[in-house]
């Protein structure tokens, strides 16, 4: 049963890089994306075509070499410039951990990130508030400046007519004199 699993799960990975490549083709054919993009995306094929290949010998192979292999597939390194972020060294608050913990302790993170967001949410939400009313209490000093300068204009405009009025006031009382 386990090998009809294995021969199934390598069939299946062989579907998806085959899948992959025509993908990789049409988007370059169509000018989806970048030759230099598409080039970097064939290499990342090319590796797990490779891998593919290693896995199906491993598979056919019975001896003491499929252990060989096995640990060559699992180590990482840098190959043409490219770090395999999979390989990456295990962190040791996760270390040793099942899946079910790691699932509780993504999810603790998952809601510590929610609970920072929330209160990130919040004090946003209040200098929107304030903003407002920042913007609502400049429409009214801006209404009250507005109504200031038509009451200067108009005053300015009683004092050059009463301006007037005093220089006629004394021109007519010099010449009665």
């Amino acid at each position: 049963q386990l090998n009809v699993l294995i021969r199934s799960s390598l069939q299946n990975l062989q579907e998806k890089i085959d899948q992959l490549k025509d993908l990789l083709l049409w988007a370059v054919s169509t000018h989806q994306i970048t030759q230099l993009e598409g080039d970097r995306r064939q290499n990342l094929v090319d590796d797990l075509l490779t891998r593919q290949k290693q896995l199906q010998a491993s598979y056919k192979n019975e001896g003491t070499e499929p252990d060989v292999i096995r640990s060559s597939l699992m180590t990482g390194g840098v190959r043409r410039g490219v770090t395999n972020p999979w390989l990456l060294e295990e962190s040791e608050e996760t270390r040793g951990l099942g899946c079910d913990n790691l699932r509780q302790q993504q999810r603790r993170i998952i809601e510590e990130q929610d609970a920072g967001l929330d209160a990130l949410s919040s004090i946003i939400s209040r200098q929107k508030q304030m903003g407002q009313e920042i913007g609502n209490e400049l429409d009214e000093q801006n209404e009250i400046i507005d109504d200031l300068s038509n009451l200067v204009e108009n005053t300015d405009d009683k004092l050059r007519n009463q301006t007037r009025h005093v220089k006629m006031v004394d021109k007519k009382s010099t010449s009665c004199g």
